[in-house]
């Protein structure tokens, strides 16, 4: 249901509650948790505020809301200032737009040039389906189970693997498996592991001795599988070029 409040600072239309759930679950999609997506709208529709406003607004719990909004600012879909309060501003909606669409861009370039790279080569394309959340971490896990020489993962969303599979990340590196990272600012990461800081990250992709590959959605609800080596390794490559990039 909209919040009170929001619903008097947005302008009427016929039917705000339903656009205000659309908007919530679309920038839930793309990467953002229940409460920055709600925190993000709030944002937008005030123009700037305070966590304790935000939280109000957006029927954030106070005690979550600083760290909600510090994680949008993290993500690049807010700005903070200095002073007490610290007070937040939205990225504009237009600009937020150009990021995804560079990204998704990105990936379906890429899904595309791995497709036609196989489709040259006459090999199967042997890419599986996986469904449910629990499903998708079962498979990162068999991954990490199973890599003798490298992990690479590269997702916005690296607690959520380090909440689940801790214990798996740690038995790799204690074998000699060598982990890298490609998260966002933030996030709690093993001290051993190779550590990339990058804004902007809409999707999970892993890649294990660069012979298995894995392409999740944001929320890891799905994900793609291959062991196909030709595949994972042009995937490697392109997540090679993502780790030298400059922020």
């Amino acid at each position: 249901m909209i919040p009170s409040q929001l619903q008097k600072v947005l302008e009427g239309g016929i039917d705000l509650e339903k656009e205000y759930e659309n908007v919530s679950r679309t920038l839930e999609s793309i990467g953002l948790s229940s409460y920055e997506a709600k925190g993000y709208i709030a944002l937008v529709a005030h123009g700037h505020g305070s966590a304790e406003l935000i939280a109000e607004t957006a029927h954030i719990p106070r005690t979550s809301a600083y760290k909600v909004l510090q994680s949008l600012v993290t993500k690049g879909f807010a700005i903070s200032t200095r002073g007490r309060p610290t007070i937040f501003k939205p990225e504009p909606p237009s600009k937020i737009k150009e990021k995804v669409i560079e990204r998704l861009g990105e990936t379906f370039d890429k899904l595309n040039l791995l497709h036609e790279i196989l489709r040259d080569k006459g090999e199967p394309q042997l890419v599986y389906t996986v469904a449910g959340k629990a499903r998708v971490m079962e498979k990162i896990g068999e991954m990490l189970d199973t890599a003798t020489r490298n992990v690479t993962i590269a997702t916005p969303t690296f607690y959520e693997i380090r909440e689940s599979l801790a214990k798996k990340i740690g038995n790799a590196m204690d074998r000699g498996v060598q982990v890298t990272l490609v998260t966002e600012q933030g996030q709690k990461v093993p001290e051993a592991a190779q550590v990339f800081y990058r804004k902007g990250l809409i999707a999970t992709d892993i890649i294990a001795d660069g012979e298995r590959a894995l392409i999740a959605a944001a929320d890891l609800s799905a994900c793609g599988f291959t062991d196909n080596a030709a595949l994972a390794a042009h995937l490697e490559s392109f997540l090679q070029i993502l780790m030298t990039q400059k922020e």
